[in-house]
């Protein structure tokens, strides 16, 4: 495996497999960078840092368990297979965010309903575009569920994901794609966590082999 993929041994993929899901990835977060950098108006850098494919039980040790805001979607359209992305935003960047878009005091104080508004709406945008790379590049359609929000540290939340999505399939192994947003002007930072499911991980990759074959 490269300097891409962060494993305790666990092999989901194979190294084929990673690269074409890293070109996925990496296609989702340009196009999730270009929509929220239209929405509020600053340049905004988002790119897939790692792909990361664990037990579950060794998850913490790849992820900042800081308490956090993270805005749950399910993956949803012509797919079979679960999955999640999951919008995480530290409280400084909610706050900062908010005195960008809506000329709230930036200073440090709690979360209220205006912010999370906010970043539901942020979520949407960024999932919806993050997906919309991804079904150009399969052919399919893609779309975001409604989303949920949770306050909590990162590990908790995407457990309890995990342990929705994977009702039917082995609970054991991870795979994650950690994509980071930055935007320099504003000191924001943030993330997408991109959670599929065994199946749908799967179908990704059969769909993405058969496009590129019947474009060869």
């Amino acid at each position: 495996m490269n300097s891409k993929i962060f494993t305790d041994g666990t092999d989901i993929l194979t190294q084929d497999q990673a690269d074409e899901l890293w070109e996925l990835g990496n296609s989702g977060a340009q196009n999730a960078a270009i929509a929220l950098s239209s929405l509020i108006g600053v340049p905004i850098s988002i790119s897939l840092q790692k792909i990361i494919m664990v037990r579950l039980e060794n998850l913490q040790n790849y992820l900042d368990d800081s308490v956090a805001s993270l805005v749950v979607f399910q993956v949803r359209g012509q797919v079979s297979g679960r999955g999640s992305i999951i919008l995480h935003v530290p409280k400084k960047s909610i706050i900062r965010l908010s005195s960008i878009m809506l000329a709230a005091p930036d200073e440090d104080r709690e979360i209220n309903e205006m912010d999370m508004s906010m970043l539901h709406e942020i979520g949407n945008i960024m999932t919806s575009s993050y997906l919309d790379a991804f079904a150009n590049l399969l052919s399919i359609m893609l779309i975001p569920s409604p989303p949920s929000m949770v306050i909590d540290m990162p590990h908790a939340v995407i457990q309890s994901v995990i342990a929705d999505q994977e009702l039917d399939e082995e609970l054991d192994q991870v795979l994650l794609f950690k994509t980071d947003m930055h935007c320099a002007e504003f000191d924001l930072e943030a993330g997408l966590l991109l959670l599929p499911s065994k199946s749908l991980l799967h179908e990704f990759l059969d769909r993405f082999r058969k496009v590129r074959m019947n474009h060869e």
